[in-house]
């Protein structure tokens, strides 16, 4: 009895964080409806402090993080996302792939003027998709659509069946993730326990694997794709890249990045292993990544394809607006001189400066090292999300992953702070409060001014 009374004490404070987050997550996956902002703001709250608490008490435990981390996600098995409303599109993609029909070709609207149900449970799913989402074409990229069918094929005619295996796929990637980030870091000689700065957060198992956003996935083949760059198996490396970009688009943007790590590569040269001049392998990996997403395509491409996928892509810079930070202020300049939304000009505008800056990046910022090259896809990343129109919660996933290979913390704080976005929808028009937007940014913005301006320049000052 002495012993367990000893042990309890000993253990106190970590079994209550346990156990309290078991209880906060179940409450979050199965009592939570997103326009109840305060519950949801409370648990979440509450879950990230827990969050930030065990992994300052455990970090040397790295096997009982990893319990912790997988045991959380999975409270969420038998949930259906209260969050978020685009599980319902993926289910519907994939079983029209199962029926023969490719996804792209017709709007969900489409079948549903029309009179036809294709697929089983046509109308729950789309009345539960909404109206925005069922009047557009799917922009899943293929990899997606793959993930999708697999869920139409083993849970064809019940929603909860194929959740569930959305859910696993997810679940797994995070697995995988876990192996190819652990290795990375030890490789970079960086704390093991970073990584759980990402699988241990609640931002990540809510939004991957509670909402069944796929940035999981497309986070596992970039983690993988630079573990592989890094030991000197760039070929590799460039199909999994083209495995990461055919689950979603972004890493598209990361691709200049790669000129200095390969022109100036010093390590693969020690170790014999330029076969071509290094521009030669610079295209080649450009080739194979390219090749590799092409082939993914292929099997969806119709003749009205890419003005079907381009339609429904542009509509994230000329219509869509969610969250933003400088283009509402930009927006709002444009009322005040204009008298109208301007977002067609704005959108038109934006990835031109983004480009250029990925360019300044490229050409006059060190990426010679793996550290240098991850940390200028945090900064193009981080640009852009900071000029987007639309920011949801989930596309911070991937530069919280990459943070954690860097010195900034400020994506750790955003992850945080993103859940305020949330707020939009307590009201029946969800429409955003830009003061709560504000806020939202300000803490973000003062996180990111210090720790890349005002910090280095006091080291430089010191």
């Amino acid at each position: 009895m002495s012993i367990n009374n000893s042990f309890f004490k000993l253990y106190r404070t970590p079994l209550l964080l346990v156990l309290t987050s078991f209880l906060f997550y179940f409450s979050f996956a199965y009592d939570l409806q997103r326009r109840d902002y305060t519950k949801l703001i409370m648990l979440y709250t509450a879950l990230f402090f827990v969050f930030y608490n065990l992994i300052k008490i455990f970090k040397h435990n790295i096997h009982l993080l990893t319990w912790l981390a997988f045991g959380f996600r999975a409270v969420f098995i038998l949930a259906i996302p209260n969050l978020s409303q685009d599980f319902y599109r993926f289910i519907w993609d994939g079983r029209l792939i199962v029926e023969g029909i490719n996804p792209y070709s017709h709007t969900v609207d489409f079948f549903i003027q029309q009179g036809t149900n294709p697929i089983a449970e046509a109308l729950e799913l789309y009345n539960g998709m909404g109206t925005l989402n069922a009047g557009h074409f799917s922009n899943y990229p293929p990899i997606d659509q793959c993930c999708f069918a697999l869920a139409a094929i083993f849970s064809g005619k019940n929603i909860l069946g194929s959740v569930i295996v959305l859910r696993l796929i997810i679940i797994c990637s995070d697995l995988g993730t876990l192996y190819f980030g652990k290795k990375l870091l030890k490789k970079l000689e960086l704390p093991i326990h970073n990584i759980y700065w990402y699988l241990l957060n609640p931002f990540i198992i809510i939004e991957l694997t509670g909402n069944l956003h796929f940035e999981g996935v497309m986070v596992f083949f970039l983690i993988w794709s630079l573990y592989l760059l890094h030991t000197g198996k760039w070929i590799f490396a460039a199909l999994i890249l083209g495995l990461s970009v055919s689950v979603k688009l972004i890493p598209l943007m990361f691709l200049p990045l790669f000129y200095q790590w390969f022109i100036n590569d010093n390590s693969l040269k020690e170790k014999g292993l330029l076969a071509f001049s290094d521009i030669k392998k610079l295209i080649v990996f450009y080739v194979i990544m390219g090749i590799t997403t092409l082939l993914f395509f292929v099997p969806f491409y119709f003749s009205g394809f890419i003005n079907n996928y381009s339609q429904t892509i542009g509509l994230w810079f000329h219509q869509f607006e969610f969250n933003a930070s400088i283009y509402y202020i930009i927006r709002e300049i444009g009322y005040l001189f204009r008298g109208y939304n301007e977002i067609a000009f704005i959108g038109k505008i934006t990835p031109v400066i983004v480009t250029l800056f990925i360019l300044i990046l490229t050409f006059f910022r060190q990426s010679k090292t793996t550290t240098q090259l991850i940390t200028s896809m945090l900064f193009v990343l981080s640009f852009y999300y900071f000029t987007a129109t639309t920011v949801h919660p989930w596309y911070l996933a991937t530069l919280l992953m990459l943070s954690i290979f860097t010195k900034y913390k400020f994506p750790l704080v955003w992850s945080f702070t993103i859940i305020l976005s949330y707020l939009a929808y307590a009201n029946p028009n969800n429409v955003e409060n830009l003061w709560i937007i504000t806020l939202e940014y300000a803490i973000v913005y003062s996180i990111f001014i210090w720790e890349v301006f005002i910090k280095k320049a006091t080291k430089m000052v010191t």
